[in-house]
Order: C-alpha cells, then structure tokens, then sequence
C-alpha cells in the first residue's frame, strides 16, 4: 500500500507538470498569433543590448521614443526600472535581433498563467479549478492584451506581476525567505512601487521562525535594492527613482497640474476601472474598445469571486491590504495609463486580486456560473484583443 502510494503522488505530480507545459506553450502561442506585431516601443531590448556592451545608457535617440533623458550627445537615458531589459539580456546575446521586445512579453505572460495553475493547485488539489484559473490568468484579464503588445509600459507590468506572482508560489510552497525576497526585488526593479507587496510576505513569514525569516527576506531583496539605488546614483547623483520627473516638458502636460502624484487624481483613475464602457456606434463594427479605458468588472467579470474568500484568514486580509496601498500610488498617478484596453494599472496588483479569486472559487467545487463568467471574461478580452491588434479598431 506504501509504494502504490507513492507511485500514486508521483504520476499526480508528473500530470501537472504535463499540465503546465501545454499551457504555456499554448499560452506563447496565442500571445504570438495575436500579436499586433513588432512594437516599435522597445526601450528594453535597447537597454539590454547597452548592458552587454557596458553602457547603461542608450546611444541613439529615435525620434519616436519621447521619453528619454538626454545627458549629452550620444548618451540617453531610459526611464524605466530596468529589470525587462536584464531578462532579456541572455536572449538579445545568443539570438540578437532575432528576439524581439514583444516575443519576451509572449513568454512572461505566459509563465504568469502557468504560475497561476501552480498557486491554485497549491491552494486547493483540484485539475479544473487549477485550469479555470490559468484560463483566466492568461485569457480572462488584460493580461492577454500587454502580452500580445510587448510596448515597454505594458512589459514593465508583466515583469512585475509575473515576479509577485512567483513570490505568491512559493509562500504557499516551500515558504523559501531568501527567495520571495528575490522575486519581490525582481519586481521592485520592474514597477518600483511593488515594493508595497514586501510587508504581505514578510507578515505572513513571522508566524515561524520570524528572526531568521526576516533575515533571509531582506537578503534575497537587499541586492535589488542596492542595484537600484546605484543605478539611479550614476545616472542622477541621487539614489532615489526620479527619471520620469527629468523627461523635458513632462511636468508641463495637463494631466500633471498638481505634479506626477497626488491624491486629487484618484477619481479619474476610479472612474475609469469602475466606469469606462466600450465605444457604441451606428456603423460597423458597432461596439469598439477605448484607448482611454475599459471598466475593470466588463474585462473580468470572473473577478467577482474575489469577493467570495475568507475575510477571516490572515492571507486573504493581507491581499486586500496590499492592494489598497498599491492602488493608492497608481490612483495618485496623473494619468490614468492610457492608451490602454482596460485598466492596465490595475495588473499591478492582478497577483493578488488573481489570488483572491482563486480563494473564492476554491470554497466549492465549479459549478455552471464559474464557467460562464470565464467564458464571458475570455470573450471580452478576445473581443479586444483582435480588435485592436489585428483590425485597428480603437480610438478615444
């Protein structure tokens, strides 16, 4: 009885792991074929291919990338936090220009799907809800959309949710500090306010062992951090992220009246996940996505089930913690993140609302309205999706 056990765990976890490489194959290859192209957006790969000539600077300043620092001639800085670049890296030096931005935003999506099944299976031993959830991860949600694009703002956002999301796995896996502390710095460097996410995981790692714990968090984080500060020390004489601020005439624009921050922008971000709808029209198509947004319960419904988890367990009131800290920097930003399908701020804190959901979902078996309101959330992000990507049809 102890062997058939055992071979019985065994083939259990050999098919989810055969589980897991169909879906992110199929995954890459729906972000590949939904494409809308080449992005001509691609600060990234430009950057990555600076650091491996030793530059941490750009030499070149085409005129379609408006947000670049000059520092002389010849010397440009990017604004972004630079981890994409750092991925892509190893691809740009085996492969060069053969990789293209847009084909690492296919892989990062889809390895944050496949995350998604491995945070349910470890949620709740169930294939279907495990597989539901992926499906919503990769097909649901926005997260279709940035992954098929690959533009530098909405990869910044992928990097960042698939490393909160791995630091997601491993809380309920192994419970490895140094590690979540890697994955939260790796985010830290992709979308620098992630950094609220630290404290959820340092919470939940003091009910054992706390000192140590903490300890081997804040070495896994601490060398991103270091990075970090050098980073923007040698490019600005300061350790602190102020590159977006030094984009010429950025302040001057009329979203950013009252600076790049500040809590009197929160309604327009508010309005636009709560109460943007689709564009309606007389003439074909009829019904066309916005640039300027899309309300958050039309592009997932499914995430209604978030609202179904146990308030009374210590995770599920840490994610709703965190997400209100992170909404409160995004929702203080002066633009609302257009051009966009959807709300694109929102998928810095997708992990936990993906978390949630799968909680929710979890108190029960699937039953028929689960799978209703995954089809609805697939069709609408397939709806806009070929909408934009392969019909052009958006506009504001």
């Amino acid at each position: 009885m102890k062997n058939r056990k055992k071979v019985s765990l065994k083939n259990y976890s050999l098919k989810h792991h055969f589980i897991t490489i169909i879906l992110f194959l199929g995954f890459t290859l729906i972000y590949y074929l939904t494409s809308g192209g080449h992005t001509p957006y691609d600060y990234f790969v430009r950057l990555s291919d600076a650091f491996l000539n030793g530059r941490y600077y750009l030499s070149e300043n085409p005129p379609w990338l408006n947000e670049l620092i000059t520092a002389s001639a010849n010397k440009y800085y990017v604004v972004y936090p630079p981890m994409p670049a750092i991925l892509a890296a190893p691809f740009r030096y085996i492969l060069g220009n053969r990789f293209p931005q847009e084909l690492l935003a296919h892989l990062v999506g889809a390895i944050t799907a496949v995350l998604t099944y491995r945070l349910s299976v470890l949620i709740k031993k169930s294939t279907k809800i495990a597989i539901w959830a992926s499906l919503l991860s990769g097909l649901g949600t926005i997260i279709w959309f940035l992954a098929a694009n690959g533009s530098s703002w909405y990869l910044g956002q992928l990097v960042g949710a698939m490393f909160v999301m791995s630091a997601l796995v491993e809380t309920n896996f192994r419970k490895r500090a140094f590690l979540i502390g890697v994955f939260i710095g790796a985010a830290f460097l992709s979308r620098v306010h992630l950094v609220l996410a630290l404290p959820f995981f340092a919470l939940l790692l003091i009910k054992r062992d706390w000192k140590k714990n903490l300890l081997q968090l804040a070495l896994g984080f601490l060398p991103f951090a270091l990075f970090n500060f050098g980073y923007n020390f040698i490019r600005f004489g300061t350790i602190f992220d102020k590159a977006y601020i030094l984009i010429p005439g950025v302040l001057s624009e009329p979203w950013y009246t009252m600076g790049l921050f500040h809590p009197t922008y929160i309604p327009r971000h508010l309005k636009v996940m709560f109460t943007a709808l689709p564009i309606f029209s007389n003439s074909f198509p009829f019904i066309k996505p916005s640039w300027g947004g899309l309300a958050i319960w039309i592009t997932t419904p499914a995430f209604i089930y978030a609202f179904f988890s146990k308030i009374k367990e210590a995770s599920v009131k840490l994610s709703w913690i965190t997400i209100f800290l992170i909404s409160l920097v995004v929702f203080s930003h002066g633009t609302t993140g257009f051009a966009q399908f959807g709300y694109r701020f929102a998928v810095d804190f997708y992990p936990f609302l993906i978390f949630l959901t799968i909680k929710g979902v979890s108190r029960s078996e699937l039953k028929w309205h689960h799978w209703v309101l995954l089809a609805l959330s697939v069709i609408v992000n397939t709806w806009g999706v070929l909408w934009i990507n392969k019909f052009g049809w958006i506009s504001y």
